[in-house]
This record gives structure tokens, sequence and C-alpha cells, in this order.
């Protein structure tokens, strides 16, 4: 990233997105490297530990994780744990 602030558009909730990908070009036109970055809490107030806003934190996988519905049945190996 170069330093730039760039608009993030906010959801219905007024919440930005979970996740945010920067598509970063190749040097040699090749095909681009994607950097994807979490939604964090950017801090917590001291006294009454209220949270301050969001920050986005490298997220070096570079993977999203799977969305997992409250009502789906849980994968073999989940139920195996316990």
């Amino acid at each position: 990233m170069d330093g730039r602030v760039l608009p993030i558009l906010l959801g219905p909730t007024g919440h930005p997105p979970k996740w945010y990908e920067i598509p970063v070009p190749s040097a040699d036109g090749g095909p681009a490297t994607v950097l994807l970055y979490e939604r964090v809490p950017a801090g917590y107030s001291k006294r009454l530990h209220l949270q301050k806003g969001w920050k986005y934190a490298y997220a070096p996988s570079g993977q999203k994780p799977r969305i997992r519905w409250p009502w789906t049945k849980p994968t073999p190996q989940q139920r195996d744990t316990p």
C-alpha cells in the first residue's frame, strides 16, 4: 500500500466490510497479487471497555474463511473434536 486513504462503502448496518481485498499489479505484466485485510477492533476505552472503531489487519494466509451459517450441520472433523 502506498499510504493513500481509500473510501470504504458502508453496509446497511453502518459497518465497513469484514474483508477488504487490494489487487496489486505485477511488475512483469503477470497476474495481479491480491492482498487480504480483515476488519478488527481498533481498540477499547479504558473505563467502560467500549469499542473505539475499526482498523484493517493484514491476513497473511490470503484466504477468507468459509461462511458458517448457524443452521448448517457441522463437518465430520468438528463432530469428532470435544
